[in-house]
Formats: structure tokens, C-alpha cells, sequence
């Protein structure tokens, strides 16, 4: 593999537009695909080359990026016709960026790797798709070291990355992350209702809170945007639904109590009953109006 490695991207929506815009900034050839055709022409204009299939994608490029949104979408891009896996070749190795069921993730690796002989890195990450755009992610990272290695340059430009284990680390470590992104999300819809109906100006609730043991960052970016019910998604309800989902799985293969997460989850269902599954994962504030089901 040479010093600057062609790369592909698979799924180019909220999050993998970004990071594809950044790579092709940073002077990497990408070639792009994704199952809707206006968000492979909005890749195209940034600068990266369209492929017609996954497959295509695989054949271009010497790292293959993904994110897609579920596991039977990243399966069948995979493995379904035209897949990554008859474009893939020793040498080549698959990068996933989606947040996907580790035990999966390694299946589909080994198959992966035992027909095709191309490797594979889970690095799913955290932090929207404004730090997608900037190199600001956090990334979780699982696999081979030898792979690992290799992808680092890549990786590099795209944020802060940590090497937590074999193949799968990665995804059990964003599960750690979902719960704490996760359950802040429920506990702050909470406070900032409770502040409304108590009689006090949620928007001064920051500034009194500040340098206290309740503030972060995170604190400080969304609890202002609960407030003006800013929920312009950066990641959809629907997908915090299907990672909670996956930690519920987890936890129970783990044998772990997951009394908070598990009121989450509940909390989410609701709002995706309501009808507000293509909002932003904050809009978990709604479920405290006064909607019909």
C-alpha cells in the first residue's frame, strides 16, 4: 500500500459526507458511493469520484470508509450483489465507521477475510457531523494492530483515535459512549422540563450552573438547543433508538444491569411513537408535551 492510499467511502449521508469532504480536502483520491444518488452528486462536487455500487467502491480503492446505520444495511453492502466482498482483495482493508453489533462485526469480518483475505477495523465515532468536517471526532477503534497501523494516516485526519483492542473493541467501546451520550440526552429533557414547570428561566440555568459539577460540554452545547427546541437532526431519533437497542443486547449478553438505559430506551419509543423519528436525537424533550399518541 503506498504512503497516500486510494480510499472509498460507503454511505455518504450526515456523517459520511462530512468525512468524505474532509479526506478529499486533505488530498486523498475517494471514491464514493451511496444508494441515493443526489448524495453521491453532493460527494462528486466536493471533489471525490462516483462509483455505481459497493463493489465498484472496493475495486478503486486501497481502504474501503463506511458508515451506514444499521447492521443489515452494512450485511448487505457487504455481502449482497455487488457487494464490497467482489471488489475486495488481499491487501485491502475495510474501515467501518458505523455503529454496528460487535458480534457481527467480528462474523463478518472473519468472512470477510476468509474469502477475500482483506482486513478490517471497527472504528465507530462520536461527535456529530460538524467534527466530521473539522477532524474533531472521537474514534473507537478495534482490530489487528498490523491493520490498524495501516489505516492511522487516514484515521489521523479525521480526530482523536484510540486503539482499544482486537476486532470488536471498537464497537463495545461506542456502546460505553452511546450509554453516557444516551442517558444525558433523557436526564437533561428532564431538567430543562422541570425548570419550565417550576417557574424558572431555563436559559439562565448554564450560566448558574457553570464551573459546578453539572457542567460539560455536552451540557453547554445541547441543553441551550433543548431549550430553543432546535432538533434539525445531526443524527436521527430513529438511530439512538437502534443504539439503545444494541446496548439493551449487550448488556443483557454481559449479564450487565442497565436500570438507566433501559428507561432511555423507553423514553424513545414513545417519542418514535409520537411520530418524531426523523428529529434529532434531543427531541427527546417532546415527550414531555402534551401530544396525542
Amino acid at each position: 500500500m503506498t504512503s497516500k492510499p486510494t480510499l472509498g467511502y460507503l454511505g455518504l449521508g450526515l456523517m459520511g459526507s462530512q468525512m468524505c469532504k474532509r479526506l478529499v480536502e486533505n488530498g486523498y483520491q475517494v471514491t464514493g458511493f451511496d444508494p441515493q444518488s443526489e448524495k453521491v452528486d453532493a460527494a462528486v462536487a466536493h471533489g471525490a469520484l462516483a462509483a455505481d455500487s459497493p463493489r465498484a467502491v472496493a475495486q478503486a480503492s486501497d481502504i474501503v470508509l463506511a458508515c451506514v446505520i444499521t447492521t443489515p444495511a452494512l450485511t448487505e453492502a457487504m455481502f449482497g450483489p455487488d457487494g464490497i466482498v467482489e471488489g475486495a482483495a488481499e491487501g485491502k482493508i475495510f474501515l467501518d465507521h458505523s455503529t454496528t453489533i460487535a458480534d457481527k462485526t467480528r462474523d463478518m469480518a472473519a468472512r470477510l477475510k476468509s474469502e477475500t483475505g482483506m482486513g478490517w477495523v471497527d472504528a465507530p465515532v462520536s461527535g456529530g457531523p460538524p467534527a466530521a468536517g473539522t477532524g474533531g471526532l472521537a474514534i473507537m477503534v478495534g482490530g489487528d494492530k498490523s491493520d490498524v497501523t495501516a489505516v492511522k494516516p487516514v484515521l489521523d485526519i479525521l480526530g482523536q483515535n484510540t486503539h482499544m483492542g482486537p476486532l470488536g473493541a471498537g464497537q463495545v467501546t461506542k456502546m460505553v459512549n452511546q450509554v453516557l451520550v444516551l442517558n444525558n440526552f433523557a436526564l437533561m429533557a428532564e431538567a430543562v422540563t422541570l425548570a419550565i414547570n417550576a417557574g424558572i428561566d431555563p436559559a439562565m440555568v448554564p450560566e448558574a450552573l457553570s464551573g459546578g459539577y453539572a457542567d460539560s460540554p455536552m451540557f453547554r452545547k445541547f441543553f441551550p438547543k433543548m431549550i430553543e427546541r432546535d432538533f434539525e437532526p445531526a443524527g436521527y431519533a430513529r438511530q439512538i433508538m437502534k443504539d439503545l437497542d444494541m446496548i439493551l443486547d449487550l448488556a443483557q449478553q454481559t449479564k450487565t444491569p442497565v436500570p438507566m438505559s433501559n428507561t432511555a430506551a423507553s423514553l424513545y419509543r414513545v417519542l418514535i411513537a409520537k411520530g418524531h423519528s426523523e428529529l434529532d436525537a434531543i427531541s427527546v424533550l417532546k415527550v414531555y408535551d402534551n401530544e396525542p399518541m
